[in-house]
This record gives structure tokens, C-alpha cells and sequence, in this order.
């Protein structure tokens, strides 16, 4: 295990220029005009894997954006670790907001600035890099498949077809990820869980075009104001949400569970430093960890209508628009949360206006046993490389698919992330530790190492 770190730290250089060159591609996979930035991304991931060590290297296409497998089969007596993760990454707007282009990689403070830095490209790399730790130091402890997607940015749409009808191409004995954060490098956590996710557009329509706001105004519905009166009856007073049964089949946690969230570290003044406000906002009744952990939520991602542009327009809008997601925790089903959100919009809507609402994606929340070969593993691995036990901690973000693996594959995932909460995900300035980088490639060795030795 010496030689790991040897090789590691011999190759740090190459590691980070490989990463800023991934980088440099702008694959969005939300945007048509980028599809072939998407492919080519697909091309640079199936070289890297195969530079890595892998044996068998293929790029399997969708209905949308391609698919990249790989594996390294060593014996098929060994445990098989599938590592998932994704090529694709969020639209970078708004542009204006960047320090650096999005797509033009800047190392600044020890951390590396660029769209997809810590989400995903940063993180599913670090796999690749280890790949090639074992292949260059000729010590594989186990069997490593890649499933690398380049759609989990928009729902992950073709994936789950994919898994169902390749169910034995993917046979594994756990599937790893990292897709998540920790609390910090000096109290280091992993995710024992992730929220589900509902996504939602709402539409809002009055006049059949856009009127003078003096000739019309005070007479005919303006959808701005309907809109955000309908979103603003979404909470109450306490910010609990109103949409009747959203909390139906919340599973509750217990106070044992949360006392054990109590004792991650929390700098409340740093924290609301760090986000430039002055007050935090959430349920009443929950701490701020609790509400982003395990507690569901409902947030407005856009809001639009009417004349947006510079200087003036006296104009009462046809149309207004809203995105909306919600956070879900255990036992509540995206497919019915969507309903009820999409039937509350329609009951509340006020005569003069039409609504329409409709879904764009969802996905199941899910959770990992600590008590599980899997999880005891990761916990060693980060306590080896690290010198300190992690903290389980729920993620307040969604990873639509794991459901699914579980459901099809039969399998149990671990996340193991090293990003950070400020890193800007989904943000403009997004950003990755380089210290994080290195010590995920340092530590995901041993987590096959220990699942391997545990397996036995």
C-alpha cells in the first residue's frame, strides 16, 4: 500500500493537467447546441479509462447522451466494486457572475474554478486516477467496472433502460460513488443517504398577448402576481409546507438520530458568512443540518416573465413561468409528491388565468445501512488516509438512479464524496480542493482494499 502513495504523489502533476483538460469541455447536457461537446467529453472519458488499465473500454448510446463502460476483471473469484458517476454538468449561467470562463480552468488558492470541477468530472476522476494506482503498482485487490453517464444533470432519462437490459454486464458486489461532500477535511463525514428529487414547471397564463399595463392594468389578471401569490401559499408561517399530504409518508427521524446530527461540528456565524446573509430561513422546530438532511423541501430554481430587459417597458405580461423542485426524504415517492404539487398548483389557481403545470424529472431518495460491509469499508478507508473516523451524516442533494440500482442490480451503494457544501455546486465560481482531489485518489484504494479483506 506504500507504493500507492509513491505513485500518487510521483504523478500529481499529470493527475491535475488530465482534470483541467476534462475541464475545458463544455458538456451540457441540458443544451442541444452542446451535444457534440457531449460526445467528444464521452470519447475523452473512454481514452482515460483505457490510458488507466481498463481491458475493456465502450461508449454505448442512448436516446440522448452516451453511456461509457469500462472494466478491469482480475478474477472473477474477487468482489466487484461498479464505480458510477457523470460526465455532464449543469449550464454554467448566468455568465456575468464568473471571476474565470466556466469552461477555462483557473487554480486559485489551492483550488481548481470550472464548471463540473467538483460536479462530477473532479470526483468520478479520482476513480480513474486509482484505477491507474492499482494498474501501475500492479496490486488490484478487486474486480473495477465504470458506469460514467452524461445525463444525471437532466434526470438521468435513458440510464435506467440501460441498467434493466445490461443487468449482466453490471453485475457487481457494491457500487461506490462520489457525487457527495464532506463536513471538511479536519471533521471528514460520508453521506449515508441522499433526498429524492420532484421537478416541476408551472405556467401561468392571462391575456392572449402582452398588454399596456396602463391601458389594462387593474383589470385583467397579471400571472407574475398570480405566480408568486401561488408560490408563496406553498409555506406557512413557519415554513412548513401547506400542499395537503406533502408530509404524508415522511419517515421521521428519531431522536437518536438526531442527537447523532447534533454532533457534527456547525459554525453557524461561518456559515452564514460564508453565504454573504445575515439570517438563516428554514422549518420551524429544526436545526439548519436538519432541514438540508432530513427534512423535505420545496424551492423555486427560476421565475420569469413579462420584459426582462434593459431600461423600461411598461407591460402587463401574457405569461409568467416557474421552475420548481422539491427535496425528498425516505419513504416518500417522487411520483406522488409530483402529483400533488401539480394538482395544488391547478386547485388554487384563480379564475382568469389557466395553469399549466407538468413534470420534468424525478427520482427516490435513498439510504445506506452503517452496520453494512459496504459502509464500514468507506468508514475505514477515510479513517485510514484521513486519521480520523467519519461522521454519517445525511446529503441534501438527489442522485436519482441509486433507487433504481438497488431495485435492478440488487445492490448497496456507498458515497463517498470529497467535495464541500461551499464549492459552489450548480453555481457559478464552482470550485474543487485540490487537497480534496489528491486525498480522494489517496483514500478510494482502500476502500477496495478493505471491502475486499471484509468480502472474504
Amino acid at each position: 500500500m506504500d507504493s500507492w502513495k509513491q505513485y500518487q504523489d510521483a504523478h500529481k502533476e499529470e493527475f491535475l493537467a488530465e482534470l483541467i483538460d476534462l475541464l475545458k469541455i463544455p458538456s451540457i447536457s441540458a443544451r442541444s447546441e452542446n451535444k457534440a461537446d457531449m460526445l467528444h467529453c464521452a470519447e475523452v472519458v473512454k481514452q482515460r479509462l483505457a490510458e488507466a488499465g481498463a481491458d475493456t473500454v465502450t461508449i454505448y448510446p442512448t436516446q440522448g447522451h452516451p453511456i461509457v463502460y469500462a472494466e478491469k476483471i482480475i478474477d472473477p473469484s474477487k468482489p466487484t466494486v461498479l464505480v458510477y458517476g457523470h460526465y455532464d454538468v449543469q449550464p454554467a449561467d448566468p455568465l456575468e457572475l464568473w471571476h474565470s470562463g466556466p469552461f477555462e480552468p483557473v487554480i486559485k488558492e489551492g483550488k481548481i474554478y470550472a464548471r463540473g470541477s467538483a460536479d462530477d468530472k473532479g470526483q468520478f476522476y479520482m476513480h480513474v486516477k486509482a484505477l491507474e494506482t492499482f494498474t501501475k503498482t500492479n496490486s488490484f485487490c478487486t474486480n473495477i467496472k465504470f458506469l460514467i453517464e452524461g445525463e444525471e444533470e437532466i434526470g438521468s432519462p435513458n440510464l435506467a433502460e440501460f441498467v434493466k437490459a445490461n443487468k449482466e454486464l453490471l453485475k457487481a458486489d457494491v457500487i461506490l460513488i462520489s457525487d457527495t461532500s464532506m463536513l471538511s477535511m479536519e471533521n471528514p463525514s460520508i453521506d449515508i443517504g441522499v433526498r429524492g428529487l420532484s421537478y416541476i414547471e408551472v405556467e401561468i397564463t392571462a391575456a392572449n398577448r402582452d398588454l399596456h399595463s396602463g391601458v389594462y392594468g387593474g383589470a385583467v389578471a397579471n400571472p407574475i402576481t398570480i405566480l408568486a401569490q401561488m408560490i408563496a401559499s406553498c409555506h406557512d408561517e413557519n415554513n412548513h409546507i401547506t400542499i395537503p399530504g406533502f408530509y404524508d409518508d415522511v419517515v421521521e427521524a428519531t431522536p437518536a438520530e438526531r442527537e447523532k446530527m447534533a454532533k457534527a461540528p456547525f459554525d453557524e456565524s461561518a456559515y452564514k458568512a460564508d453565504l454573504g446573509i445575515t439570517e438563516l430561513w428554514g422549518e420551524k422546530g429544526f436545526t439548519t443540518n436538519e432541514r438540508t438532511g432530513i427534512r423535505p423541501t420545496l424551492e423555486v430554481n427560476g421565475i420569469w416573465g413579462g420584459y426582462t430587459g434593459e431600461g423600461a417597458k411598461t407591460v402587463l405580461p401574457s405569461k409568467a413561468t416557474a421552475k420548481i423542485s422539491c427535496r425528498l426524504v425516505p419513504n416518500q415517492s417522487s411520483a406522488i409528491i409530483t402529483k400533488k404539487v401539480l394538482d395544488y398548483f391547478h386547485s388554487i389557481a384563480p379564475a382568469g388565468v389557466t395553469v399549466k403545470a407538468a413534470e420534468h424529472h424525478g427520482g427516490e431518495p435513498y439510504m445506506t445501512p452503517i452496520d453494512s460491509i459496504e459502509y464500514k469499508a468507506a468508514a475505514k478507508a477515510v479513517e485510514t488516509c484521513f486519521g480520523k473516523e467519519p461522521i454519517p451524516v445525511r446529503g441534501g442533494g438527489s442522485i436519482p438512479i441509486c433507487a433504481l440500482f438497488e431495485k435492478e442490480l440488487g445492490l448497496k451503494i456507498v458515497f463517498l464524496g470529497f467535495g464541500l457544501d461551499s464549492d459552489n455546486l450548480h453555481s457559478p465560481n464552482e470550485k474543487y480542493n485540490l487537497e480534496n482531489y489528491y486525498k480522494g485518489i489517496e483514500t478510494i484504494p482502500y476502500f477496495h482494499h478493505y471491502f475486499a479483506e471484509m468480502k472474504q
